[in-house]
């Protein structure tokens, strides 16, 4: 017997990503591979939360993608994906101020979201 069961994870997002998407503007979640997201796949469900709030907005992984760095995935996923309100260098920077040299080399992930329905 195969268990079936959707598994939700809960993510903390700053307001102004949280905000690009609970609008559905923002397709493309950045996050380094840790281990808690190595099992991430099509089909869960990812509860973001602003931290310190009960304020959630629930999304559907659609796909998994792994890059060596965050410039390959910029260039792969298309910038506009991860935060349409931001040049390409001004999301490698702000990506880069969240997560120093040492996280990035874990790996990174390119999570494709979109609003669940409910």
């Amino acid at each position: 017997m195969t268990d079936t069961t959707a598994r939700i994870r809960e993510l903390h997002l700053y307001r102004k990503y949280f905000d690009l998407v609970a609008a559905g503007i923002k397709t493309i979640e950045v996050r380094v591979k840790y281990p808690h997201l190595e099992d991430l796949a099509a089909g869960d469900t990812i509860r973001f939360r602003i931290k310190g709030t009960e304020e959630t907005c629930d999304v559907e992984v659609k796909r998994v993608a792994e890059y060596h760095d965050f410039e390959a995935l910029l260039d792969d996923e298309g910038a506009a994906n991860v935060n349409p309100s931001a040049t390409r260098r001004q999301q490698l920077d702000n990506i880069r101020a969240i997560y120093p040299p040492e996280k990035e080399a874990l790996g990174v992930l390119a999570i494709e979201i979109q609003l669940s329905a409910t």
